[in-house]
This record gives C-alpha cells, structure tokens and sequence, in this order.
C-alpha cells in the first residue's frame, strides 16, 4: 500500500484552469526574462510567416496579373531552315490562323529592317537596339497591352507616317510626348503613343510601331510577319497549339517555332517558390535557436525554484503534477512567442506587399503551422526541465534553500 492509502489521503487533482494558472504564475513572477525567450521565438515564427506571407503576395500578384492578361496566348515565330538560315513566315499565314475554329484573336508584328532615332543628328549605329516593327490595330488587345500616353493606331493613322514607342523604347529615346517626331527610316514620324510594359510580349516593349500600311508604303516592308500572336478557346490551347505549325506555314512546319509566354512567367514563379524553400529554412533555424532560448529559461527556472518545488512536494503534489506545471509553463512561453511572431509576420507581409501595390495573402495553413511549431518545440523544450524538477525530493529541494 501505499503511503497516501494508509493514511487515507490523496494528492487533489488539478484541473485544466489550475494548470494554466499554475503555469502562468511562473512568467509573472519573471517577466524581462519571459519577453526575451519569447521574444527568441516570435522572430523565428515572424520570419517564416513573412516569407510564406510575401511569396505568397508575389505569386498572387503574378496570378492576377496573368488572369487580367489572359494565359491564353500563343506565340508564332519562324524557325530556321535545314541549312541553318532564318526561316520566314508566309505572307499569308496570319489569314489562313485565322480561320481555325478555337482561335479567337489573331494579331502579327513585321520586322521592317529600319532603325528609329531621337532625331537626324543621331549617328547611325547608335540604334539603341531598338526594333521598328508593322503592326496592325488589332495587335494591342490581342497582347494584353495598354496605351499610357496618346492613342494606339486606328484605321486611319495606320496608313501615314505616324509610330507608337514601346515602354523600353521611350524610355530610351526619352520621348514621352504625342505630337513630337521621331527620325525613322530616313524620315520623320509623328509620334501618337506610348505603351505601358506588355508582360506578355516584352520585345514589343523596345520597338518602334508603325502600321502596315504606312510600313509597306515608307518603310520598303514586305508583308512577311516575324511573328504572330494567337489568343483561343482556353480548354482548345492544347489542340491549337498542335496544329499551328503546319497552318502556318503548310510547305515547311518544321520551320516554325511555337511558345507560350505565360509559361515563362510560370518558370518564374516556381524559381521564386524555390528561393522560398530556402528562406523557410532559415526561419525554421531562428525558431529553432528560440526554441533553445526557452529550454534555457526553463532549465534555470527549475534551479531557480528548487524551494517552490520542495515545498509543494512537501504539501502533497506528485511527480506529475510538477512535470504538468513546468511544461505547461514551457508551452505558455511559446505560445506567446508563437502568437506574437504571427503578428509580427502578418504586419510585414501587409507592409511590404501594400508597398509593391499587391494584394496581401497569408496563409491560414502558416499561421497555424507556426504556432503548432512553436507548441512543439515548448513541449521538448520544456520536457527535460520538468522531468528534472519533478525527480527532486522534498528534502533536496528543500536543503537548496
């Protein structure tokens, strides 16, 4: 039999509200040393947040963006031929995509050959690597592109000497202002537009526009397109893909280069996603350095206490009852620390994703996986320490007065 049966008395039992008030009198008792351990933790949850929070910002932003753009789009550019030269698209190509059922848009740019320039004192080879392309008034909805400044080409200004400038282009030329001329293939144009940056089709973003007409009449274009922007049926892009090779150009398909540009910003998004492992692994080193920090406290908080924990050993409490205490105050510390770096984490995603002028999105699943983590390294943090504390003896811990 045991001790407290021959007596007839028993160790009372703690309810769950006398175990968190029990394990949250040992914090207050020491508050400068709780805020540091769980101050160790925060930033350690804080950081993984944000980089789970930014990533995640980053790649809604891409998403959006590729929604408003559409991921419909493809792109067709000639090839070389068997003998390793530049291929070239028929004349006629751009009519005969068009009339493939799923197809809904079809827009073409032409490599003119001519060279665009500030102004007639510029030297020739200083071209700034600037493209002059023909292009018709169909090309910018089929691109997903916005006119920042003047007017893009209609009906009318497509057949005189008149030229919208790229993002890139303007930049360069540092030509903002419809109504300016610009000195191109040996004679003024009239400058009607500015483009925003097309994502989609970034070589439009450094390249003089002109239209084609006006190219064929001033510019000695020959009709051929360099390439051509197809936009279809979005569960048909895989059957159109396949057969816009050989419509085309149906003498030589192998001569022709098919892509689609939203998967180069989809292989960028899983480059930035693989960053993101990489900065996980460094908040998931800070949260574990923290939960160091708070085996630390709990270890001295044990040494610290060795008469509290006598005395109340004393007074009836059982091995359990001391290991329930400690390591319930070893898990009351780092939820602090975890609650406090899930709102530190959430205030930087907002900060910085509001700078860029993205949408804000932090995972609910990192939120409460950061929390669960820091529960779990409170629970082995805090194991050893109670363990420790509930092997002492009254008299020992008693004689540690």
């Amino acid at each position: 039999m045991t001790r407290s049966s021959r007596s007839g008395l028993r160790a009372a039992r703690l309810g769950p509200a006398d175990v968190v008030r029990l394990g949250g009198t040992g914090l207050r008792t020491r508050p400068l040393r709780v805020f540091l351990s769980a101050l160790g933790i925060a930033i350690g949850v804080a950081a993984m947040i944000a980089v789970v929070g930014i990533s995640g910002s980053g790649q809604a932003e891409v998403d959006r963006r590729l929604d408003a753009l559409g991921t419909n789009l493809l792109r067709v550019a000639p090839g070389e031929t068997v003998a390793g030269d530049k291929a070239r698209l028929p004349a006629e190509s751009v009519a005969m995509i068009r009339r493939i059922p799923p197809v809904q848009q079809v827009a073409a740019t032409g490599a003119t050959g001519a060279n665009v320039y500030r102004n007639e004192r510029i030297a020739a080879g200083r071209t700034g690597s600037l493209a002059v392309l023909a292009a018709g008034s169909d090309l910018l909805p089929a691109v997903g592109g916005q006119v920042r400044k003047g007017r893009w080409l209609d009906a009318a200004t497509e057949k005189y000497p008149a030229v919208v400038l790229g993002a890139t282009a303007a930049q360069r030329l540092d030509l903002y202002t419809p109504g300016t001329r610009v000195w191109l293939g040996g004679r003024w144009f009239s400058l009607i537009g500015v483009l925003d940056p097309v994502p989609l089709a970034p070589e439009i973003d450094g390249a003089a526009l002109v239209g084609w007409p006006a190219a064929r009449t001033y510019l000695r274009f020959d009709g051929h397109p360099s390439t051509v922007y197809v936009r279809a049926a979005d569960s048909r892009i895989a059957a159109v893909r396949a057969v816009l090779p050989a419509t085309a150009h149906p003498a030589k398909p192998g001569e022709v280069q098919i892509s689609r540009p939203s998967d180069a910003l989809a292989a960028r998004e899983a480059t930035e996603s693989a960053l993101t492992g990489l900065l996980l692994g460094l908040g998931g080193v800070a949260l574990l350095v923290g939960g160091v920090g708070v085996g630390n406290t709990m270890v001295i908080s044990v040494l610290e206490r060795r008469p509290e924990i006598g005395l109340r050993r004393a007074l009836g409490a059982t091995r359990g009852q001391i290991r329930t205490q400690f390591v319930t105050e070893s898990l009351l510390l780092s939820l602090i620390g975890g609650l406090g770096g899930t709102a530190l984490g959430t205030l930087i995603t907002a900060g910085y994703a509001t700078s860029r002028a993205w949408p804000t999105v932090v995972p609910v699943w990192a939120s409460a996986a950061g929390v669960a983590c820091t529960l779990g390294i409170g629970m082995l943090a805090g194991l050893y320490p109670a363990v420790r504390a509930s092997r002492l003896s009254p008299t020992e811990a008693l004689a540690g007065t």
